[in-house]
């Protein structure tokens, strides 16, 4: 790629990649469906496109491997061919190889080609029909004054001496300009000099006779009024970093606004009151309106899946249907690219471990193809993502005894557990429900790291699981990372931030109610005995006498506890900083902050709450 500008090829590997992304869930779509033939067209141009921008760039593997799809899905589409299972094989094949080659490109280094027996698996095994200048191997290329005058007898600008004239409203296809081309092209090779620019096209096709492709208009017909120019361009492309930083300067123009708000409360001057007012107002419209410019919708993420069921049920000669709900949905930049790989171990052990190989499926009544469910919706700040499958379900009663077995908890703590509590034992590191741990489903990446990352990004993940009836993965993360939505809470001198939307309510009970089971503290409720948590206990300072309790009932998975504080002090949107160095990897925590009064506050990791302190 030397002497390419470096932005040309910026704008290739961003497009590319979206082609690619976008051709794994279109290549899925026509294999269910090969007679579909807008899905045929989008997949050829998919490759057409690829194509001519890594030829444009001397990317001379992607040119050939674009070639050899490109060429049979023209075939196809000419009517000269039909798409087997070998061929969407090679095409899912080819995918995989074509991101490698753009991987490669984006590092600066020269890609691999692809093995010569995937090109040669795009054969149709038929001699495509052939023009006298293609059977002879070399380009047919014409001049310049030859393709203005194809063009001007096209669109009904030739002389009147031009053969078969046309009027100035038959237009052609963007599929019938590109087939022309192919026919003036003659089949060149990858690498072969393009007349005007072009990018090499395929072997040519069989022509559609011209009055299939344009009627000529009676002379009496009154000309159409040509199309409008296109219109100005309405988006830029902006580089994420200055987002980033824009984001970054947004939080810091928030501590400052909840800084100016608790002084306000302190001072109780009236013109700072109507300040800090309008200031807070323009501070949220503003953050609202840069938080919505690094929007994307989760469909990024979800047009991969279609590709990854299909490769992983096919190598494991299971049959599965991947239903996507919701990709209009949208999430911060940085957390759809952080939920790809979590995601994609999901789906992936949905299908290696949930369903269940075709003819047991039907043993058992259900369909062969099992049903597996990817959706996503907006609740508030935040969003839900679930991974659902119709498969044979988890036994809490296995996972109970694999924990034991193993070690990873004492005997007396496993017996106590619940059905919904043992279906949460996949989170702990170095757990396996198969015998024989195969790369399918995470290669290598295990459920704790799934729920690590998770947790990394202030959200949560539940299990829901019937015995035949299958598993529900749910998955709840904030819109953004930048800024949180907390309760502060106090325990001795020290301010802790809780998320939100972890928040279940706050209650106030007297200390002589709280009774004691199993070594620990518990709240009877009308409902249901709520466990707690004493937060200076936990953190291992002077407890504190007091006659009156407050407790703040959090939500963790499907459980809920009450967590003793000394007091509330109220909401407060905070920006996340990482933690110090000292506190890293210690569990409980999440990360830190900075609260009006302008003291550091730790923000605290619910999930990390429920267990002793390290």
């Amino acid at each position: 790629m030397s002497g390419i500008a470096d932005d040309i090829a910026a704008d290739f590997i961003i497009e590319a990649q979206e082609i690619l992304d976008r051709l794994g869930e279109q290549l899925v779509t026509l294999e269910q469906d090969p007679q579909d033939s807008p899905q045929l067209n989008a997949v050829f141009r998919g490759y057409h496109t690829l194509k001519g921008g890594a030829g444009f760039l001397g990317i001379t593997a992607m040119v050939e491997l674009c070639h050899a799809a490109e060429e049979t899905l023209g075939l196809v589409r000419a009517g000269q061919a039909t798409l087997q299972p070998h061929h969407f094989d090679a095409g899912q094949q080819s995918l995989d190889y074509l991101q490698a080659m753009l991987d490669s490109v984006s590092a600066g280094e020269e890609p691999g080609h692809a093995p010569p027996e995937l090109i040669a698996q795009f054969d149709v095994g038929a001699a495509p029909a052939s023009t006298t200048a293609a059977a002879s191997g070399d380009p047919s290329l014409i001049s310049d004054d030859e393709f203005e005058a194809l063009l001007d007898q096209l669109h009904g600008g030739g002389a009147p001496t031009a053969v078969a004239p046309k009027a100035a409203d038959a237009m052609i296809s963007e599929d019938e300009f590109e087939a022309l081309l192919d026919q003036l092209h003659g089949g060149a090779v990858p690498g072969a000099q393009a007349v005007a620019a072009v990018a090499p096209a395929p072997v040519p096709t069989k022509p559609a006779p011209p009055a299939a492709r344009a009627p000529a208009a009676s002379a009496a017909a009154p000309p159409k009024p040509a199309k409008p120019l296109a219109e100005a361009e309405q988006t830029v492309r902006v580089d994420t970093k200055r987002l980033d930083a824009i984001v970054n300067l947004i939080g810091e123009l928030v501590l400052s606004r909840n800084r100016l708000k608790t002084l306000r409360a302190r001072l109780r001057d009236e013109e700072l009151d109507r300040a800090v007012s309008t200031l807070d107002i323009a501070t949220a419209r503003l953050q609202s309106a840069v938080m919505r410019t690094r929007m994307q919708p989760v469909g990024k993420v979800f047009s991969r899946f279609p590709k990854v069921a299909r490769d992983v049920a096919r190598s494991l000669s299971k049959e599965v249907e991947l239903e996507l709900v919701g990709a209009e949905t949208e999430l911060d930049r940085n957390l759809v690219e952080a939920l790809a790989d979590p995601l994609v171990h999901l789906v992936r052990n949905a299908i290696d471990h949930g369903v269940e190989m075709p003819d047991l499926r039907e043993a058992q009544g259900k369909s062969r193809s099992g049903h597996v469910r990817l959706s996503a919706q907006q609740e508030g700040d935040y969003v839900s993502i679930e991974v659902q499958d119709d498969g044979a379900g988890i036994d809490p009663e296995k996972l109970r005894a694999k924990a034991r077995e193993k070690g990873l908890i004492d005997p007396e703590a496993a017996a106590r557990l619940s059905s919904e509590e043992c279906l949460h034992l996949v989170f702990l590191p170095g757990f396996s429900t198969k015998a024989q741990v195969t790369d399918i489903s995470g290669r290598g990446v295990g459920m704790d790291v799934v729920q690590s990352r998770i947790r990394e990004l202030s959200g949560q993940i539940q299990i829901q699981s019937e015995l035949g009836r299958g598993s529900r993965f749910m998955i709840r993360v904030p819109l953004t990372l930048a800024i949180l939505p907390t309760l502060l809470v106090q325990a001795g001198e020290d301010v802790y931030a809780l998320p939100l939307a972890r928040v279940l309510e706050v209650l106030h009970a007297p200390a002589t109610s709280l009774g004691w089971f199993d070594g620990r503290a518990v709240l009877d409720r009308r409902s249901h005995t709520l466990a707690l948590v004493d937060l200076r206990q936990w953190l291992d300072v002077e407890p504190m006498q007091s006659n009156l309790l407050t407790i703040v009932v959090l939500q963790a998975g499907e459980a809920r506890f009450g967590l003793v504080v000394d007091q509330v002090r109220g909401r407060e949107e905070v920006v996340i900083k990482p933690l110090p160095k000292a506190l890293r990897g210690l569990r409980g925590y999440a990360g830190a902050t900075l609260i009006g009064d302008g003291r550091m506050a730790l923000i605290l990791d619910v999930d990390g709450l429920r267990s002793p302190h390290d």
